[in-house]
């Protein structure tokens, strides 16, 4: 790594990367790819270069950082045509910030190590806002050489670094687990406002309540004021239904395959499925909501309020 000022190549300017990348690029010198123009348009006014492929973005960087979507978009971005290692200088480090599942990330991990390049597991959790000023809980499964490698990095993007263990894959592991507790959660702040407007309470002094107390949660406080918005027009989206239908099957298949019963893991998973089936894939995940109470909240409810 350079010993002025080090370069990242970030791999993705979605929803976490443009945020991740901003914040990075007050330290590093920091370039960009994504596939969709108006994404590398909103890096551009950051001030961050955005190439239209990942090898663009590469020749220069002294560590490579994904933040793509799943593990197929992973692969192509690592070793697709124009990826990243057709121009990442041999040795460098690649940091995997996406949620991909332990077996993945030792797929991934495989495969780079037989090129030459190691892979620093090191999925994040804490939204785009978080993202943005460095505050992000990150989880790393690396060996100590690789670690080391990209720790300037890692510091610079979490305010809580975890070492997992020496393998990728160990950090996929402990996300896995991350995201069993959100979408538990996300699901269970959505029975709730559910429950609220079947009683015929109004939901936003339900929230504000409940979550002063025992019965809150950060998923609950933060979710659910947007699953209000949700019945008007719908809350920006910050992280999107399909995800979750993408995490919590590796929840679920985690689960599987160590033998571990989850069942409210799993259905949670399935209110998320049903959530995408009817067309809010692509809506914030607050949107759930309206899956198990359907319809604008009404003024006068003749429902029986409990008392």
């Amino acid at each position: 790594m350079s010993e002025t000022r080090p370069s990242v190549a970030v791999i993705g300017l979605g929803a976490m990367g443009l945020p991740m990348a901003t914040h990075l690029a007050t330290r590093f010198h920091v370039t960009g790819f994504d596939p969709f123009e108006p994404r590398r348009e909103l890096a551009a006014q950051s001030g961050i270069v955005a190439e239209s492929t990942p090898g663009a973005a590469s020749p220069e960087a002294d560590i490579a950082l994904l933040a793509v979507r799943d593990h197929a978009q992973a692969e192509t971005a690592l070793f697709g045509p124009d990826g990243v290692l057709s121009t990442l200088r041999p040795g460098s480090p690649v940091i995997l910030t996406s949620t991909v599942g332990p077996d993945a990330a030792r797929d991934l991990a495989d495969r780079l190590e037989a090129a030459g390049y190691p892979l620093v597991d090191a999925p994040i959790s804490g939204g785009p806002v978080r993202a943005g000023k460095g505050d992000l809980l990150v989880v790393v499964g690396a060996t100590d050489a690789a670690l080391a490698a990209a720790r300037p990095v890692l510091d610079a993007m979490s305010s809580t670094l975890t070492i997992v263990g020496p393998r990728p894959g160990d950090g996929q592991a402990l996300k896995a687990i991350n995201q069993l507790l959100a979408g538990v959660h996300i699901a269970a702040a959505a029975e709730a406002i559910a429950l609220a407007r079947g009683l015929g309470l109004d939901p936003a002094v339900v929230i504000d309540a409940l979550s002063q107390g025992a019965a809150g949660s950060f998923m609950f406080a933060d979710r659910g004021p947007r699953m209000l918005q949700a019945y008007t027009g719908g809350a920006e989206v910050k992280s999107r239904v399909d995800i979750f239908v993408k995490d919590m099957g590796i929840v679920t298949t985690v689960g599987r395959t160590s033998h571990t019963p989850l069942p409210l893991a799993a259905a949670a998973q399935q209110l998320y499925l049903i959530a995408e089936a009817a067309g809010l894939g692509a809506s914030d995940d607050s949107s759930v909501v309206t899956i198990l109470s359907p319809g604008a909240p009404s003024a006068d409810s003749d429902k029986e309020t409990v008392r």
